[in-house]
């Protein structure tokens, strides 16, 4: 009997082994939720790394879910975390960094990975990208996407205008006349357009050419409630957008990225959009197409483009094991071998000088001048208390305002002053009702 009992243990023990090990059954990973704003050739390639860090180990698994645009990605996300359903990481655009900050909903990411004890050499990121996400010194947010605003031509068009497809027009002046050559030529019936509009033609604009857009230094040192970019060069620039438009030469695409298409197929003679259309272009594009620093305006000091794209989230409410996936996919993404992986395949900005230092040792931005553009701006630029960025609570809607009022004037419903003045003064009340809540 006692024999007969050892046989049997030794077999259902044997049994429970086999079914441990059989295929399929492996303890399941943790969930990570990530939730992004990015479809087409950027959401194809969000797909591509999650892929790749799900595949490097076997604790966590980052399931990326696409909620819309930047704007509806950001509601959809404040309303899930009142609703206690929120993702574990949820991917801002830079306008919402004043939002999450005042939310009460984020884990700093700076927390969370000394929490979990990950070393993260803070200082190797880049300065212009780290200043963005930062609050006290401390880094709230982990960059993503980073982009800064640059110029785009086609050449193929230039040439078509007998213009020559070496040289990108450095000043409005120089864009003025190379729109209205193209058009008159017959080689386009779109001269010059924008994505973003608010933040290629205002944002940035204010930014490179050191004008102040908002009171207390942009919100970066405080909660800004007054916005200054119905000034002199402000009307300077709508007043030149209005005459443009009349005269055939601006056509005014659209809000958020609606710009890009005219550019991506090759409409376009001269268009200002995100570094992202970079790798957009390089893969798809059937035409030549050149980049260059973003335009000058004449009388002005020199500032700095300033950060776009988007950065990533931690959600307050989830479990500590789930904390520890988060971390290790923040890490996987910082790393430099990542990080020039993305960027090479995207056009966005690697996020630390070891990324960009490996980029240099290699011939890449030799085979990719394109892809060198937006470093030469940022670096050739004046970073000051007007172009180190802009921080401003629920700026989404405050982009709205400027945009819809920018509609009026190149519609002529409005003067470019006027039109400026009317955005301003909505502008404020947004700036002034998020204060309120957030004192």
């Amino acid at each position: 009997m006692f024999k007969k009992g050892r046989l049997l243990s030794c077999g259902m023990v044997g049994l429970f082994l086999a079914i441990l090990l059989a295929p399929g059954t492996a303890p399941a990973k943790t969930e990570i939720q990530w939730w992004h704003a990015n479809t087409g050739f950027l959401g194809e390639r969000v797909t591509d790394i999650v892929n790749k860090f799900n595949g490097s180990q076997n604790d966590y698994e980052v399931k990326a879910v696409y909620k819309g645009s930047y704007p509806e990605t950001l509601t959809a996300g404040i309303a899930a975390y009142r609703a206690k359903t929120q993702p574990h990481l949820i991917q801002v655009f830079e306008v919402g960094t004043q939002t999450m900050l005042s939310s009460g909903a984020i884990v700093p990411v700076f927390q969370l990975m000394k929490d979990q004890g990950v070393k993260v050499d803070w200082a190797d990121f880049l300065s212009v990208v780290r200043s963005y996400y930062s609050f006290g010194g401390n880094l709230y947010s982990m960059p993503f996407n980073s982009s800064t605003a640059i110029l785009y031509y086609n050449r193929t068009i230039f040439k078509k205008a007998g213009l020559d497809p070496t040289k990108p027009p450095k000043t409005y002046e120089e864009i003025e006349k190379a729109a209205r050559a193209c058009v008159k030529a017959g080689a386009t019936k779109i001269g010059f357009t924008t994505a973003w509009p608010s933040w290629t033609l205002v944002e940035n604009a204010h930014a490179w050419h050191d004008q102040p857009f908002a009171d207390m230094d942009n919100g970066f040192k405080g909660m800004a409630t007054k916005l200054r970019f119905n000034g002199d060069f402000g009307v300077k620039m709508w007043t030149m957008l209005a005459r443009w438009q009349k005269e055939g030469i601006y056509t005014y695409s659209g809000r958020t990225s609606k710009g890009d298409q005219p550019i991506v197929n090759g409409e376009a003679a001269v268009g200002l959009a995100s570094t992202a259309l970079v790798g957009t272009l390089t893969k798809t594009a059937k035409f030549d197409w050149g980049t260059g620093n973003l335009p000058r305006m004449a009388g002005y000091p020199q500032g700095n483009s300033i950060i776009g794209g988007a950065s990533l989230w931690v959600m307050k409410g989830k479990k500590a094991e789930e904390y520890k996936g988060v971390a290790a996919f923040l890490e996987f993404l910082g790393k430099p071998e990542q990080q020039a992986w993305w960027h090479a395949a995207t056009g966005y900005l690697p996020i630390s000088k070891s990324a960009l230092g490996a980029l240099q040792k290699t011939d890449h931005f030799q085979r990719n001048p394109d892809m060198w553009t937006a470093f030469n701006q940022i670096m050739s630029g004046k970073t000051t208390a007007n172009s180190q960025g802009i921080r401003l609570g629920n700026f989404a809607a405050v982009r709205d305002h400027i945009e819809a009022e920018l509609e009026n004037v190149v519609a002529a419903k409005k003067t470019p002053k006027q039109g400026l003045d009317d955005a301003v003064a909505q502008g404020n009340k947004v700036l002034k009702e998020f204060a309120s809540l957030y004192k």
